[in-house]
């Protein structure tokens, strides 16, 4: 059986709890991570193939167990080519420079402005080039999110590239079924909304969020980083995101205090709970992927290239953020909902997943859909575990609530107890060791006298008194 190594926060069928989630940060830092991994998971795991989660991490010591163990590493990106991911991508580069096994890029995009000026990038234009570099040496092509980055790789020589959108989209393969489920939204619509901490410090989120609440009672938002997460499960304020209050996942945000936040650590929950909503719309693109994955009509509010890019590929009604922000009347979900188009998207939906399809086919992998079963024992397989419900707002202090924090609390105590001593005893043995193996060193002295012992016998041979 074929084996493939998928970078991936944690395998799908992976059910665990939400402070286990917290603890390991399975959705590396963004819950959006994980709907194009769970995707690529399902698209790519076929009756003769397995799919393996690495946890993310770039190993570079574990090069040649992954040369031994599997036959091709697959690596989903999204705005990796930004400054603040060179360090990840050089140590990216780093393993995939190791590996001798074919290396098969998915969805990979540059993040700029909605300018598309690349100006911001040449810092870290040799970290890029080195890692497509090395992925062309053990692939066929590099698939990108849309136009820019395109363009951008293209413009430093890089010919073998294919925009193929994000694997998110073909979860269900050729099918997307959106439609609109209402003729209008009325202030009785459920509508959820999404935004990135940027977004609301410096964009003017914060003003449209505003606004939607006042005017529709059964607004939810759902948020994606990890310091979202922690703030609506602990209440942890530690993070510097924190400092944004204007965000409904601060414990002070009228939001938080109305139970209308939610994070979600598996696609699976997000996406069901998406399917009793009217509309989605907002600044994260996976956020609302999850809404058209869910069939609920969705806009989003592009506020730099890497969700532009993507949304004119997939041809997603989509606004300026900029520009809603000026004026939020644009913004409000009726009108979006109305001007709102999905016949691009739908239309056209089969034809980029052929293209998908014929991408993976070029670099020598299997899909479920040409290859398998359309993905049927994955989604039995997902229906037959129990996944958390998406993290609520902690406003209760009931002893129920209590109990099962301090319980995982207390356990965790317990577990970092053991391994203390275990620790503990190990030092112990190291240190035994190494006394046992130390050599003593002589004092000077010594080492002077044995010179003199040994010379002197040298000297009497040579017949001199030196």
């Amino acid at each position: 059986m074929k084996r493939i190594l998928l970078r991936s926060g944690k395998s799908p069928y992976d059910a665990v709890s939400v402070e286990e989630a917290l603890h390991r940060d399975v959705i590396a830092t963004n819950s959006g991570n994980l709907i194009f991994s769970d995707a690529a998971h399902k698209i790519l795991e076929t009756p003769g193939t397995e799919v393996v989660s690495n946890g993310m991490p770039s190993d570079v010591a574990a090069a040649a167990r992954i040369n031994e163990e599997y036959d091709a590493f697959v690596i989903p990106l999204a705005n990796a080519f930004r400054p603040s991911f060179e360090s990840a991508l050089k140590r990216m580069t780093r393993l995939v420079s190791k590996l001798k096994i074919p290396v098969v890029v998915l969805g990979v995009g540059a993040q700029t402005g909605v300018g598309y000026n690349p100006d911001r990038l040449k810092r870290i234009e040799p970290t890029v080039r080195e890692f497509c570099a090395a992925v062309l040496e053990r692939s066929a092509s590099i698939g990108v999110r849309g136009e820019f980055t395109e363009q951008y790789l293209r413009s430093m020589g890089f010919k073998d590239v294919e925009i193929i959108g994000c694997p998110s989209l073909f979860l269900y393969g050729d099918q997307l079924p959106v439609h609109k489920k209402a003729l209008e939204l009325t202030p009785d619509s459920r509508i959820a909304i999404n935004g990135s901490h940027s977004a609301v410090r410096t964009q003017g989120l914060d003003r449209i969020i505003t606004r939607t609440h006042e005017r529709y009672p059964h607004l939810r938002f759902v948020g994606q980083n990890l310091s979202d997460a922690r703030q609506l499960h602990w209440r942890d304020l530690s993070d510097p995101n924190a400092a944004v209050t204007a965000m409904p996942t601060h414990p002070d945000h009228p939001m938080f205090l109305e139970d209308k936040v939610r994070v979600y650590i598996d696609p699976v929950t997000w996406i069901d709970d998406l399917r009793s909503f009217d509309f989605s719309f907002g600044s994260r693109i996976h956020g609302n992927i999850a809404a058209l994955l869910a069939g609920t009509p969705a806009t989003v509010l592009c506020g730099d290239s890497r969700t532009l890019e993507l949304c004119r590929y997939f041809e997603i009604p989509h606004l300026l953020l900029d520009q809603a922000a000026e004026d939020p009347d644009s913004a409000d979900p009726a009108k979006l909902y109305a001007e709102a188009d999905f016949g691009g998207l739908v239309g056209g939906h089969r034809e980029r997943f052929e293209r998908f399809t014929g991408f993976l086919d070029r670099n020598g992998l299997e899909n479920t859909f040409t290859h398998g079963d359309g993905g049927a024992a994955f989604e039995e397989r997902m229906r037959a575990l129990a996944f958390p419900a998406g993290i609520r707002p902690w406003n209760e202090a009931d002893l129920t609530s209590l109990s099962s924090r301090f319980g995982w609390l207390h356990s965790r105590i317990d577990e970092l107890s053991l391994d203390n001593v275990k620790l503990r005893k190990e030092l112990a043995r190291a240190g035994s060791r190494a006394k046992a193996a130390a050599v003593v060193v002589p004092p000077p002295s010594v080492y002077r006298r044995a010179r003199r012992a040994v010379g002197k016998p040298i000297r009497r041979a040579l017949g001199t008194g030196q």
